[in-house]
């Protein structure tokens, strides 16, 4: 046994002395968490794909109130959720508060079985998806989980006071008058608010949405800022576009 021993050592050092694979980091004292300089960051930069997609991130980045309105496709609720992880990330706020109604979308989804996030995951589900491709999987459920991030229903909203959030509300056509009026007067000190809606595109009763008659009225305030895309602002399918028109 100590004769093989003898001869491995051996044999090693005639490797070091003769072979022309050498090791990758030398013995020189190597620590990745002092020279390894790498950037791994989820960090995607958002550009604006058209002129009035642009005025809404300036409205954004200037306004503590801002209303995005247009048709599907357009990066109302895209746009609006990158800008609020990126002041979540530039500590601008200290949390990001995402919200949209549950309200079903001309189909009965009946019982639905769980308990009550459960039961509310899929009306939330498009906001997930967004964050997940702003932030990734493992970054998303540790916000998630200290509460930098929270995602929640309209119903829930009532009754609070919204200091130093990044506030976003998505299908704000699926909100009657009061629910918008109440979530506009939910603002904070040093908070953004951005809702975002197609009005023509609302799943509550004819007449009963309040999006439009909020969007007109808060137009005639001057720190507010009601942005409204067109269908030339579309960055989906090509023919989501076109189909549009004609819808």
């Amino acid at each position: 046994m100590a004769k093989r021993s003898a001869r491995h050592k051996v044999r090693e050092y005639q490797d070091t002395q003769t072979a022309t694979v050498h090791p990758l980091f030398p013995s020189a004292g190597w620590n990745p968490l002092e020279s390894d300089e790498r950037d791994r960051r989820y960090v995607k930069n958002i550009r604006a794909m058209s002129p009035l997609q642009q005025r809404l991130i300036d409205a954004i980045e200037e306004r503590s109130v801002v209303i995005a309105l247009g048709p599907a496709g357009t990066g109302k609720t895209y746009l609006a959720i990158a800008k609020a992880v990126e002041a979540l990330e530039q500590g601008r706020v200290s949390r990001i508060v995402l919200s949209r109604p549950a309200v079903e979308a001309g189909e009965s989804l009946g019982f639905l079985p769980g308990d009550l996030q459960e039961k509310l995951a899929p009306y939330l589900r498009p906001l997930y998806d967004a964050l997940t491709e702003r932030l990734g999987t493992k970054r998303l459920k540790a916000l998630l989980g200290d509460g930098a991030i929270e995602v929640a229903p309209v119903a829930y909203m009532r009754g609070r006071t919204l200091n130093h959030c990044f506030v976003v509300i998505d299908e704000a056509q699926n909100c009657t008058y009061g629910q918008l009026k109440m979530l506009l007067t939910r603002l904070g000190w040093r908070s953004t608010m951005v809702l975002t809606g197609d009005p023509d595109q609302t799943d509550l009763l004819s007449g009963l949405s309040g999006l439009s008659d909020i969007s007109l009225r808060l137009e005639q305030v001057p720190e507010v800022t009601v942005v409204r895309l067109g269908d030339s602002d579309i960055v989906r399918h090509p023919l989501v576009g076109s189909m549009l028109t004609v819808l």
